[in-house]
């Protein structure tokens, strides 16, 4: 769909080399980061480790899958539906969109056993995502049944407008950890990039929530010229309420469709900005970590997060598979293509079919779509708004972030 070619791409007034911040040394990640093995098999011979109690069954089944560049199959971000109740700037810009037909849904059932079939590949982390996934009926009931699988963190992510009303439940029904999307603490603000003026419901729900989930993670797209003066601001909230803030680069994924590369505010340069306001700022490192933050500390010991996916991706570790709603699979954020699980799942496929699918998929998985985008001269809008109303699973709210 699109030709990649290495170029500049204008930010701030000044040539901004994407491909050459790619290139550039990190402040955490490496080029010889090492790849995490399974903590419960030998590697070598796909023999449970004898230092294991062989408690489970299923130990041997979850041996990580690895893609052609070597990634293993680790974290599935599981949509639940592709509803939203804001119209955030620079996620769903449009007045219109086309929405999955309601039986094309996922029931929960369905759900649970198409993550059963990650768990057993190795996936060990799921988060559940959207449009916003607190829209979904009953969602706490998904949570009790994923909560029983043996994973490492079961996390969701919300924009916030219903998290007052949920966090009790979802606590309750075993969830672990909050992503919430704050971008403004300026009510005027908020009511420009979302189309809804509810900040202070949003502001009484990350309140709350905070309290029972200690470690909430505060998400905020940085555009240059809209809220990239409210660094210092946002960090003083979180640190308020016991959140960890993580700036992140405006992405010109599906559904971007006003992304402009002026607006991107590079990592660097929030680095650049918070070392004049506050002093040195330290790296913190987290080898075999693939998360997608780099994770840093201020002087007086706050935490933050940048994720630049825009300027310095980090595709070589991404470790991520997406479900859709509707139980499309994909290997990437930027992909173009997917594959549809829901209708071999509903003929009568066994879980053994299901596993052979995903494994094939992901064995041949060579994404590198963030990369890729780097590399394109005179970067612009990914994909226009009419290719995305003929096939409306580009749109990234369709795939979760």
């Amino acid at each position: 769909m699109v030709a990649y070619t290495r170029g500049l791409t204008r930010v701030r007034g000044a040539a901004f080399d994407f491909a050459q911040a790619r290139e550039a040394p990190r402040l955490r990640r490496s080029e010889s980061k090492s790849r995490p093995e399974s903590p419960s098999l030998n590697p070598e011979s796909r023999i449970p480790d004898p230092r294991l109690p062989l408690h489970d069954p299923c130990i041997i089944c979850r041996m990580p899958l690895v893609d052609a560049l070597g990634r293993p199959l680790r974290s599935l971000r599981v949509s639940v539906t592709d509803r939203c109740n804001l119209r955030c700037e620079y996620c769903m810009p449009e007045q219109e969109y086309v929405w999955l037909p309601r039986d094309d849904l996922l029931h929960f059932e369905e759900l649970n056993r198409l993550v059963d079939v990650f768990v057993d590949l190795g996936v060990d982390k799921i988060r559940l995502t959207g449009g916003e996934p607190l829209l979904r009926r009953d969602l706490p009931q998904l949570v009790e049944l994923l909560a029983e699988k043996p994973l490492k963190d079961l996390a969701l992510t919300t924009n916030g407008m219903l998290i007052e009303e949920f966090a009790g439940p979802l606590k309750r029904a075993g969830l672990r950890r909050l992503n919430i999307s704050l971008d403004t603490l300026q009510p005027a603000r908020f009511l420009q990039l979302t189309r809804q003026n509810d900040h202070a419901r949003v502001m009484r729900g990350i309140n709350a929530a905070s309290r029972l989930f200690p470690g909430t993670k505060l998400d905020a797209v940085i555009m240059r010229g809209v809220n990239d003066d409210e660094l210092e601001p946002l960090l003083d909230y979180g640190a308020s309420i016991g959140a960890e803030v993580r700036f992140i680069e405006y992405m010109d994924v599906g559904g971007a469709t006003r992304w402009r590369s002026e607006t991107v505010v590079p990592r660097r340069e929030l680095i650049e900005r918070l070392t004049t306001r506050f002093g040195a700022v330290t790296a913190i490192e987290e080898p075999g970590s693939t998360a997608p933050a780099d994770r840093y500390a201020l002087p007086d010991g706050r935490l933050f997060g940048i994720i630049s996916s825009t300027t310095e991706p980090f595709c070589r570790d991404c470790d991520r598979a997406r479900i859709t709603a509707d139980g499309v699979f994909f290997t990437c954020l930027y992909a173009t293509d997917g594959l549809a699980l829901r209708e071999p799942m509903r003929q009568g496929a066994s879980p053994k079919t299901m596993a052979a699918l995903v494994e094939e998929r992901w064995t041949a998985r060579r994404d590198r779509g963030a990369e890729e985008r780097v590399e394109v001269r005179d970067r612009t809008v990914y994909i226009p708004v009419a290719t995305l109303r003929e096939h409306p699973h580009l749109e990234m709210h369709k795939r979760g972030g």
